[in-house]
């Protein structure tokens, strides 16, 4: 029984990981909506895959030949790996976009708080509060 179980979760992390990988290619290709990730199976084996890892304890993984105990071993290794440079690449991502909105943004208030010289007396363009709204936590 627990040898199917760590067979079970290594298929499982292989899948993840290969969602994972491709996530990465997407993101370096600037293509966000071809993730993997945001599928509902991939979420739901996330799921599974913590499920069953966590059924996974020290003395069922050390009855395991040593064989399967190595391949569980690589493979999570692999996929902490992975999962790592997917969050690396996902705050790349996020960090350049909120800096795109900080920039437009930026111009925006800009625009409107130049000098306009027409009438009688130049005055600044009154504030308004804009459609724009961007998270200003960074």
């Amino acid at each position: 029984m627990s040898t199917d179980q760590i067979v079970r979760v290594i298929g499982m992390t292989e899948r993840l990981i290969a969602a994972l990988e491709a996530d990465i290619t997407a993101l370096e290709a600037g293509k966000p909506q071809q993730m993997k990730s945001i599928d509902l199976e991939v979420q739901k084996l996330a799921a599974l895959y913590a499920r069953e890892a966590a059924g996974i304890t020290g003395p069922i993984a050390k009855a395991a030949p040593a064989d399967l105990r190595s391949k569980l071993a690589a493979t999570t290794a692999k996929f902490r790996d992975v999962l790592t440079r997917q969050a690396r690449m996902l705050t790349r991502v996020r960090n350049a976009s909120e800096g795109m909105i900080h920039a437009v943004a930026e111009e925006v208030d800009r625009r409107r708080t130049q000098i306009r010289p027409y009438g009688r007396t130049p005055t600044a363009a009154p504030k308004s509060a804009g459609a724009m709204i961007y998270n200003a936590t960074a």
